[in-house]
């Protein structure tokens, strides 16, 4: 792109952006591609008509799911949720700082405390001083079950490559007695904030791997979820990218984003969540969440990353805020949006 003037930069981008989002009029059908016009005549004829009723039946039938059991921890007017440290206890320290500053009551993290970054074992003991509660991401999971990867849920050979990297640095570098802390943890939790119960997962509550991105997550299957969790709210990480969503019923959906890495947006700044109950006048509250921008010493992370011989292209990322590896998992909107 050299000799181009930013503009033109930015009409290429944009043109690239469309041609991945636009519709070629075609569906997939099994391994086979065949006009929309043609799909939709054969998939209006299958199938069969149900009447309101066995339609009500079955949506009920489809929702009901045994309650998880997982007491509900609070009730707070205010928390602080982050997920992802990937090794990174500068941000982790810094978060501690930021967090008490902002009044949180009470802290939590969404699991995948290793990876990516440098020293896993000074991530415990900063948990353990800031009382965060802490759930199981697929890292613990993995390590505490001697897993070969990390389950991230990757199916790129690049991605992968990088993610074996990681992944084989910080099981290394793990005490057995971390790994086993690992092990103990629960996989998700239940908190209230004010009259809102929130449940905490890693990936999504179906999986804990699963990526929830904002451009790939649709209003229906997240009304879905939250119906058959019985909860006001899901917090969730794994994506390494924050969002919220208010959805049509009032409740919240909310990636968190993560410690470990920036949010591949040119920034150097990682991303936590604070949520907090607001009182409505009518005597009942409601759910504020903020996405807060967090800064720390990641100079000092960069060069801690090359003393321990870590890939040059996290490095890379931990100056640039440019995401260079684990890329292609990501969907088009989000991809469109990266450096490279």
């Amino acid at each position: 792109m050299s000799g181009r003037t930013p503009k033109e930069i930015r009409e290429q981008r944009r043109a690239e952006r469309e041609r991945m989002v636009a519709h070629r009029g075609m569906a997939t059908w099994g391994e086979r591609l065949v006009p929309l016009g043609e799909f939709r005549r054969v998939a209006e004829s299958a199938g069969r008509a149900l009447s309101e009723k066995e339609r009500a039946a079955a949506v009920a039938t489809f929702l009901e799911r045994p309650a998880d059991g997982v007491p509900v921890e609070g009730p707070y007017r205010r928390i602080a949720v982050f997920g992802g440290v990937y090794n990174n206890h500068r941000a982790l320290e810094a978060l501690l700082d930021d967090a008490e500053r902002r009044g949180a009551e009470a802290l939590y993290c969404l699991g995948d405390l290793g990876g990516f970054g440098p020293n896993p074992e000074k991530v415990r003991p900063l948990l353990e001083q800031g009382a965060v509660a802490t759930i199981q991401g697929n890292y613990e999971e993995s390590l505490a079950s001697g897993r070969e990867d990390c389950n991230c849920g990757y199916t790129d050979p690049r991605d992968n490559h990088f993610a074996r990297l990681s992944y084989g640095y910080t099981e290394r570098n793990c005490s057995e007695a971390f790994k086993g802390w690992m092990g103990g943890l629960p996989t998700r939790r239940r908190v209230a904030v004010g009259q809102r119960e929130l449940l905490l997962v890693h990936g999504s509550p179906r999986r804990i791997n699963e990526f929830l991105f904002e451009s790939a997550t649709p209003v229906p299957f997240l009304e879905t979820l939250l119906d058959q969790e019985r909860c006001d709210a899901i917090l969730c990480t794994h994506t390494g990218l924050q969002w919220h969503r208010r959805l049509p019923s009032g409740r919240d959906a909310v990636n968190v984003g993560v410690l470990g890495r920036p949010a591949n947006d040119g920034r150097t700044n990682v991303w936590y969540a604070l949520l907090e109950e607001r009182e409505l006048p009518s005597g009942k509250s409601d759910l504020d969440v903020e996405l807060v921008p967090l800064a720390y010493d990641h100079q000092g992370l960069a060069e801690e990353m090359r003393r321990e011989e870590l890939p040059e292209e996290f490095v890379e990322t931990i100056l640039t805020g440019w995401w260079t590896t684990c890329l292609e998992i990501l969907p088009s909107r989000e991809r469109a949006e990266s450096h490279y």
